[in-house]
């Protein structure tokens, strides 16, 4: 795979613009009224976020042309779905969008082919994930998802890890504006102290503004996995009226939150 060739899809590697964040923000606006040579012009701007992306996957034998394709449908799914309200910036939201769509191209097109069986156990694994966690507001855990799929827990396990490949945490993917972006910034730790210290001062504060009653039907309900039955068992009133008293203060601490 020779990444430095100057053509890459018929397009001059070496001529291709830059664009400033500033400059991005205005073709955004401009891309949401609909103005399509903006987009082009976004495309064409971030074209070597692809190219940098891509050198990352240079060991996998693939022609380069097939990446860059495939990395180009990541970059506009990426500009389809980016939120500029979000204080982000684009290529930090992109870049994992462009890995994802080379990876499941490899992935399709791996000549060590992963079992059928195996496969399919994995993608219907993924499917009940993604349910899971719309319906439910959070990501499920291997034992929910092999439970609803009706499997054992080891075979989801297998499955999952049969479609992934391994990857360094530190393994840089593209150098913003001279700050580099690893693997690493695009995975969330749900064990970061500084982050964990923050949401917990912020739950706190906002449990504060609670009547009693609601502070004790969310300490039963999230921070001891009580029922909405058990705790009106407990506390001596209906389940409608711990479900209404729940969502209620629920809303109340999103406020604070």
């Amino acid at each position: 795979m020779h990444i430095n060739k100057v053509e890459i899809c018929g397009v001059n590697t070496s001529e291709l613009p830059v664009l400033t964040n500033q400059h991005m923000r205005k073709l955004f606006d401009k891309i949401y009224a609909g103005d399509n040579s903006a987009r082009e012009e976004f495309i064409q701007g971030n074209l070597r976020l692809v190219l940098s992306v891509i050198q990352r996957f240079n060991n996998r034998g693939e022609h380069v042309d097939d990446l860059f394709q495939v990395g180009c449908i990541g970059l506009i799914k990426a500009i389809d779905n980016f939120d500029l309200s979000q204080n982000v910036r684009f290529s930090t939201y992109a870049v994992p969008m462009i890995i994802g769509e080379i990876r499941r191209y490899l992935r399709d097109n791996n000549s060590i082919r992963v079992s059928r069986s195996l496969r399919d156990t994995a993608y219907k694994a993924l499917q009940v994930r993604d349910q899971l966690t719309n319906k439910n507001g959070k990501e499920p855990t291997i034992t929910e998802i092999a439970k609803e799929l009706e499997v054992p827990r080891e075979d989801v396990v297998f499955a999952l890890d049969a479609i992934q490949d391994p990857v360094s945490l530190f393994e840089p993917i593209y150098h913003d504006s001279g700050d580099t972006i690893f693997v690493m910034d695009q995975v969330s730790d749900e064990k970061s102290e500084d982050e964990s210290w923050i949401d917990n001062i912020a739950l706190n504060e906002a449990m504060r503004r609670l009547n009693d009653r609601e502070k004790l039907i969310l300490s039963l309900r999230f921070f001891e996995g009580r029922t909405q039955m058990e705790v009106a068992d407990e506390i001596g009133i209906s389940q409608a009226q711990v479900s209404r008293l729940e969502k209620t203060a629920l809303k109340h601490m999103k406020k604070y939150i």
